[in-house]
């Protein structure tokens, strides 16, 4: 299983790197701006930051919720660097930009992911990645884990090779709980780890 560190913050990514067990970064603005990074030009220059601290993927968060402002936002933050993954929501026109970004070889990592049928459209939009938010599930007196399992058993059907990024990690517990599952990565805050 990969791990990922899910903020902003340049010293607890550096911490992470340092142990020797980090395969990329998520973050978002809304990580940035508990930094205090705040402005398009300063988070655009934190992800550069970022990648050149961290050899893997970085996941760069779009703000917009039309197609046309997704990608538009999307190229822009590809552009950065070669580790950029292009966040992107799971919702109608994200899912649209997800396919026009697989079109045009950007990866993407779907985010705020609830249900296998939304990370079965994901991956048949050609996503890279699927962020189900497992901590969120479980407080809505679901299980987070058993979402794992099934978005594992519908991508082993079919053939899909679309990363399961389990996303709102909570507990040590809840990374075992993932590689158990079947996830191929985790993300989470540096404590978590």
């Amino acid at each position: 299983m990969k791990f990922f560190i899910d903020t902003a913050n340049l010293e607890q990514i550096k911490e992470a790197n340092e142990l020797g067990v980090l395969d990329g970064v998520t973050t978002n603005p809304s990580l940035m701006a508990k930094e205090g990074i705040k402005g398009q030009e300063a988070i655009l220059n934190h992800y550069v930051t970022i990648c050149n601290l961290v050899n893997g993927p970085v996941s760069a968060e779009v703000i917009s919720t039309d197609f046309n402002g997704m990608v538009k936002e999307g190229e822009k933050l590809a552009a950065l660097h070669k580790n950029i993954v292009v966040k992107v929501p799971m919702i109608k026109d994200g899912v649209k930009a997800i396919k026009w970004f697989t079109q045009n070889n950007i990866k993407t990592n779907c985010t705020l992911v609830f249900s296998a049928a939304q990370a079965l459209l994901a991956a048949k939009a050609g996503a890279t990645m699927v962020s189900p938010f497992i901590g969120r599930v479980d407080d809505g007196n679901w299980d987070g884990i058993q979402l794992i399992e099934q978005i594992r058993l519908i991508y082993d059907n079919y053939g899909f090779n679309t990363e399961i990024l389990a996303a709102s990690i909570r507990t040590s517990l809840h990374i075992v709980r993932c590689a158990e599952a079947g996830a191929d990565i985790a993300t989470c805050p540096l404590p978590s780890i």
